[in-house]
């Protein structure tokens, strides 16, 4: 056959394509997620091009600048009326741009400013060879011990590439919580994940723990993620589709035109059930429920506190977002398959962090059981499947996020010979010593555990009575008396602060610079006025409350 003939052939065989569609993006509804990534991407050339010496101070001023405006931005789409009349389903059905979306980016972005704070903090270690220290590593690529990591710290250096790092995160975060279909979800998932992965293996001190703990992250982020995408992809063959809204039309049975491709297996029941159990398992997983809360002590306790405080809110807030999108935007239809395995899930998270957590004997693996308990108390608001609902876990989660940032940043401050003193039989005394900090970690202590006046106990209530209302009346008495449970353990730490004698080796208290004295201030305040005077946030959680279908 000519050479001519074969190329007959390919040119009749192909049949004609037509234009390809533009996508059509709507950049001024994505500016807060834009910003941050356009920031993280300038941090990556900071890191190449900036001199070594100024590289610190570039990031640190990059990424405030980002946070504050990607937030202005946030707030200026909810005054445009996004959040509510306006809200609507952005870039070609990829983002929802609502009023839980809005809320939720706007809790994530004032939280990650104050944990980047604590990144920046330089004044809590002793000066090494004349140059000043923050929490990470000098070198991270270098072996733990070697000489040159001795002559990295020698020569001064720091690892300013957790600012950029931080920004991927923050970004991923963003989009989380917003995601409209599977794909965008996983591909948020995978941009937070992965620089976390990283920022927990970059402790200055105890290097080999931090990078146990980022190990571990790896591989069951990694096992996780996996079986998201695997859900995903049942889900795909179920509906035909990655968009919430078909799946959700295929699962109220409303839909009209089906691919004769997919008709076989559109609307098969067991890949809805398996799917949708894999990718809630995925969720679950970040979330930190039981049982899949494995990760949650080691990696806490062997990440750098700064990264650690920011993990704990950050990353909660937003897989409660997408949890609370899945569940109530793609599943509303099969509440009576996925209810009864939440109340099981809620149940155990909520005892089971609270019994354990009463064992530890270090404060970071306490907290870190204690944010297991949290989940589990919001999982109530959850599983109420009403508005209140909604807006309970909203209102809980600007709480719980900046209690949590504010207590890490004082397990900061106690310090000995070898770095945080972390060991709870450290903390005795400390009521003595440091009157000052001992009473603000009370504080942040006692609206963990839920006492009136302090924000813990608004969002306690918020959510405990929207689960009652919603007909889960036994889950809150199983919330009630977890809450019991876990106020032994943080009464426990308070009365060992102020009721025992100071150690005369005992670790001191450093003085930190303003950056961690506004990340305390701040978590102080908001847990106070949260506490007494909630009602405004109640009510803006309540108009956030609306999901965009």
């Amino acid at each position: 056959m000519s050479a001519t003939a074969v190329h007959s052939l390919w040119t009749t065989g192909a049949s004609p394509i037509g234009k390809i569609p533009t996508p059509h993006i709507e950049y001024a509804q994505l500016t807060p997620v834009l910003i941050i990534l356009g920031a993280a991407m300038l941090g990556v050339l900071v890191e190449a091009f900036v001199p070594r010496k100024g590289r610190y101070y570039a990031q640190v001023f990059l990424t405030v600048v980002a946070v504050v405006a990607s937030f202005a931005a946030v707030v200026a789409l909810a005054a445009g009326g996004y959040g509510s009349t306006k809200a609507h389903i952005a870039a070609m059905g990829a983002i929802a741009v609502d009023g839980p979306a809005l809320f939720l980016q706007g809790t994530i972005l004032l939280a990650s400013l104050v944990a980047v704070f604590t990144f920046a903090e330089r004044r809590l270690d002793p000066e090494v060879h004349g140059n000043r220290t923050d929490s990470f590593a000098a070198q991270a690529a270098s072996v733990p011990g070697s000489d040159s990591e001795k002559e990295a710290v020698k020569a001064g250096f720091t690892t300013t590439e957790v600012f950029p790092l931080a920004l991927f995160a923050i970004g991923g975060m963003l989009v989380f919580p917003a995601a409209n279909d599977l794909l965008t979800l996983f591909v948020a998932l995978e941009v937070f994940s992965l620089p976390l992965y990283l920022l927990c293996a970059v402790a200055r001190r105890k290097r080999l723990m931090s990078q146990e703990a980022a190990v571990k992250y790896f591989l069951l982020g990694a096992f996780s993620s996996a079986f998201l995408l695997f859900g995903i992809a049942l889900l795909y063959g179920y509906a035909g589709s990655v968009s919430y809204a078909r799946i959700a039309d295929v699962v109220d049975g409303t839909v009209q035109n089906v691919d004769p491709a997919l008709a076989n297996t559109m609307g098969n029941d067991a890949l809805l059930l398996i799917g949708g159990a894999m990718i809630l398992l995925g969720l679950l997983f970040k979330v930190g429920a039981v049982p899949f809360h494995m990760w949650t002590p080691d990696v806490y306790q062997g990440a750098p506190t700064p990264v650690t405080g920011f993990m704990a809110a950050a990353t909660k807030v937003a897989a409660f977002g997408a949890l609370l999108r899945l569940l109530y935007v793609v599943l509303p239809g099969m509440r009576w398959d996925w209810r009864p395995v939440m109340w099981a899930v809620a149940i155990i998270t909520m005892l089971g962090g609270a019994i354990v957590a009463i064992t530890q004997t270090d404060i970071k693996r306490m907290l870190a059981y204690s944010s297991i308990a949290h989940a589990g108390f919001i999982l109530a608001g959850v599983i109420a499947t009403t508005p209140e609902g909604i807006s309970s876990v909203l209102f809980y989660l600007v709480t719980y996020s900046f209690v949590t940032i504010g207590a890490f940043a004082v397990v900061t401050l106690v310090r000995d010979a070898g770095g945080e003193a972390t060991h709870l039989s450290k903390w005795a005394g400390l009521g003595r010593r440091s009157p000052l900090v001992a009473a603000v970690f009370a504080i942040f202590l006692l609206a963990f555990a839920g006492i009136p006046l302090t924000s813990g106990f608004s969002g306690k209530f918020a959510v405990f009575k929207a689960a009652a209302d919603g007909g889960a009346g036994g889950l809150v008495v199983v919330g009630v008396i977890s809450s019991a449970i876990a106020a032994f353990f943080y009464i426990r730490v308070i009365v060992l602060m102020f009721f025992s004698e100071p150690k005369a080796d005992g670790p001191t208290v450093a003085v930190p610079s303003p950056l961690t004295m506004t990340t305390i201030a701040v978590g102080v305040a908001v847990t106070l006025v949260l506490g007494l005077a909630p009602q405004y946030f109640l009510d803006l959680a309540g108009q956030a409350g609306a999901f965009a279908r």
